[in-house]
């Protein structure tokens, strides 16, 4: 990804860098596991680890990737350059180069579920104190976009807070899926390496040993992965969407912070635009363009190809990098959200207790009126106000069609707004079972 979108301690994970140094963490303690066996001479193990602290030359190992054409055995010669040739003879002994790729892919992806989980973590800290900061700052819910009937900002928060919760048990599911190792050699049927050599070095890099691999580790494990973080992304957009909707100048419910110094148009100096979460909704789409390459990458030939390779360089560093940011972003943007529960209250009282009418459509039928005909009485009335501009209440009170089934005092009561918030603790306990 661009560093505009980008976040140092992801980036990290991807370098070449951070790679060929776990290329060689795998390669040393496979060394130290067949010393164990007997396999190769204990020295020659000890010898490789002479490179623990040498910064790998990723020039070099370019360099010699362009007569060799094969970047794993690009590094073992470089590793043979600095550790002789007579300590590097064994290394890479009995493995193959999909032992060293997809070991190393997996280590990656854990290392950045390790962020993303800690991201939704802060981000869920950010929505559960909006939330209750708000818990009964009334606002009007909307359907199709359309007045539906009233809810509250923090029951808003506390359903995104829900989902989100969600969201960071498939990111902790998506790190177990893709937390195996593979060390088994060509076509995976271990001949020319012990089992055991696996077991220790999927122990040492902080893995499971893959219970069956061929020459790959199987692609429907990442294909769960990626999948997993474009749920995520999903789920940041439909925050996002919910921010641009209240940030309309119609709407004006809440708006992104907008600091000193900042503008929102070149043109326009009055402007005050929601670019984060319209930012957000972009990256969404990023992330989830990954999702159906990882699933094609499920079906491999025989015991392996490298069709999913390609693949995996671009979608393995884009998409975490990408979903990274967009959580840091998305957290900025809950923290600093801008409320305005006045103008929550006059956009729910915009069309003058229509809002109310499905309290009148039950209490009708309650007092005997067929839902048919209390239908038709509610809607008769709630037609005045869209199109005439009436009061809900006030046309109800003068139809004697409805006051000969609802006392006044009754029809005034439906117009009781802490109704709609008496279960607003009991929902908040089942989210934040606090």
């Amino acid at each position: 990804m661009i560093p505009r979108y980008s976040r140092p301690d992801m980036v990290a994970i991807w370098s070449p860098e951070t790679k060929f140094r776990i290329w060689f963490e795998i390669e040393a303690h496979a060394c130290d596991a067949m010393a164990d066996l007997g396999v190769i001479p204990r020295e020659n193990a000890q010898a490789v680890w002479k490179a623990k602290d040498v910064e790998f030359d990723v020039a070099r190992i370019d360099e010699i990737e362009a007569v060799t054409k094969h970047d794993v055995i690009a590094f073992l010669t470089h590793l043979s350059e600095i550790v002789g040739a007579d300590a590097a003879r064994f290394v890479h002994q009995g493995m193959t180069s999909s032992d060293v790729l997809d070991t190393t892919f997996n280590v990656q992806l854990v290392r950045a579920a390790d962020i993303l989980i800690a991201d939704m973590k802060e981000l869920l800290a950010a929505l559960k104190r909006r939330a209750y900061e708000h818990k009964e700052t009334v606002r009007i819910g909307r359907s199709h976009g359309i007045h539906a009937e009233p809810t509250t900002m923090g029951l808003t928060f506390a359903r995104f807070y829900a989902e989100m919760e969600r969201n960071l048990n498939r990111l902790e599911k998506a790190r177990f899926e893709v937390a195996t190792g593979a060390i088994s050699g060509a076509v995976g049927t271990f001949a020319n390496i012990d089992p055991r050599i696996e077991e220790h070095v999927c122990a040492q890099m902080g893995l499971e040993p893959e219970p069956i691999s061929t020459q790959v580790i199987p692609r429907d494990r990442h294909a769960a992965f990626f999948a997993a973080l474009g749920v995520v992304a999903s789920s940041i957009e439909n925050i996002a969407i919910e921010i641009r909707h209240m940030q309309r100048t119609e709407v004006l419910e809440a708006e992104e912070f907008f600091s000193a110094g900042q503008k929102g148009s070149s043109a326009m100096p009055h402007k005050r635009n929601p670019v984060l979460t319209e930012n957000l909704t972009g990256l969404a789409r990023l992330v989830r363009m990954a999702v159906v390459p990882a699933m094609e990458n499920v079906a491999l030939w025989h015991e392996r190809d490298i069709s999913h390779s390609s693949v995996e360089r671009n979608i393995g560093p884009d998409t975490t990098v990408t979903l990274d940011f967009a959580l840091a972003r998305l957290t900025q943007v809950i923290d600093k959200l801008v409320i305005y529960p006045e103008n929550m209250l006059a956009n729910l009282h915009k069309f003058r207790g229509l809002v109310m009418s499905q309290r009148v459509l039950l209490a009708l039928t309650q007092a005997g009126v067929s839902r048919e005909d209390a239908y038709t009485l509610v809607q008769r009335n709630a037609m005045k106000v869209w199109e005439e501009g009436k009061d809900f209440k006030t046309e109800l009170l003068a139809d004697a069609d409805v006051t000969a089934a609802l006392s006044p005092a009754e029809i005034e009561e439906k117009f009781d707004m802490a109704y709609h918030t008496k279960h607003v603790d009991t929902i908040f306990k089942r989210v934040f079972k606090d």
